[in-house]
């Protein structure tokens, strides 16, 4: 089969696309289109160009004999402060007020288009950082942890409250919970993680902490390194959080039970050094 470029190019890119962070040798093209490697070149540079001229990812060349291409999904500013405005004003709705400050956020989470945004905009910022997992806390952090893993093709491992007889061993830990100051456990199957990987933790709403910290001692049972922590929505305390880098795109800055009125503003996540 003759291959025009047109053709190419939109095979190319879709193939791009659904190998983020996978360095794809030049041959794989070169053979696929019975094409040469210097037409393969051009082409590349057209699907380099347009990427980064709509701001959504960039195309790295690596030289050498074991070089090729690999696709680093990226979010503009403007287009990550959209999503941010997107998030807020889905949740500022007195309806979504549950409580003890919390927000109703199930059906956000269950939004396949929302998440892959979300996704995007977190894989944005730990692009450079080499992460191999991506962690969450059963069962509101998994489409959040799912979506990132998707932008930076990584695998997901779930951490939870009790031992599941289909996980095999594991390995369990007590931790206090830093909103209600209650001693908790979390397990993760031994089978999971593998020492030395660089971990990125995710959840989808913090009050102080208490849960990431637990997760991030977990890593260390298991040998692991803290890459990052992503959070959607994080909670204004009063007291001082248990955890200091990370990175959010929604902050509940407070919330009027009796009114019922829900005040929010974009997350650290600039100020973190997000871009």
């Amino acid at each position: 089969m003759k291959w025009k470029r047109s053709e190419r190019l939109v095979d190319m890119t879709q193939h791009l696309l659904e190998n983020p962070h996978k360095l794809i040798p030049l041959t794989l093209f070169s053979e696929r289109y019975s094409a040469a490697k210097s037409s393969i070149s051009e082409d590349l540079t057209i699907v380099k160009e347009t990427l980064e001229g709509r701001q959504t990812g960039q195309l790295m060349t690596v030289s050498g004999a074991s070089g090729g291409v690999k696709y680093i999904p990226k979010t503009g500013e403007e287009t990550i402060r959209e999503v941010m405005s997107l998030l807020m004003e889905e949740l500022k709705h007195s309806d979504r007020l549950l409580p003890g400050g919390y927000l109703f956020m199930t059906d956000l989470l269950g939004n396949p288009h929302i998440m892959d945004q979300v996704g995007k905009v977190f894989a944005s910022a730990f692009a450079e950082k080499d992460i191999d997992v991506i962690m969450t806390m059963a069962t509101k952090g998994i489409p959040i942890a799912h979506a990132i893993a998707r932008h930076l093709n990584v695998p997901v491992v779930i951490v939870r409250r009790d031992s599941k007889v289909t996980e095999g061993p594991t390995v369990s830990i007590n931790y206090v919970s830093g909103s209600t100051k209650r001693i908790q456990t979390m397990v993760l199957s031994k089978r999971s993680m593998k020492s030395g990987q660089k971990v990125l933790i995710t959840d989808d709403f913090m009050k102080a902490g208490g849960t990431m910290i637990g997760m991030k001692n977990l890593l260390e049972e298991f040998g692991c390194e803290l890459g990052g922590i992503a959070v959607l929505v994080e909670a204004n305390q009063p007291e001082e959080l248990l955890v200091e880098d990370y990175q959010s795109l929604i902050k509940l800055q407070s919330v009027n039970e009796k009114d019922r009125t829900i005040e929010l503003k974009e997350g650290n996540y600039f100020s973190e050094g997000g871009m």
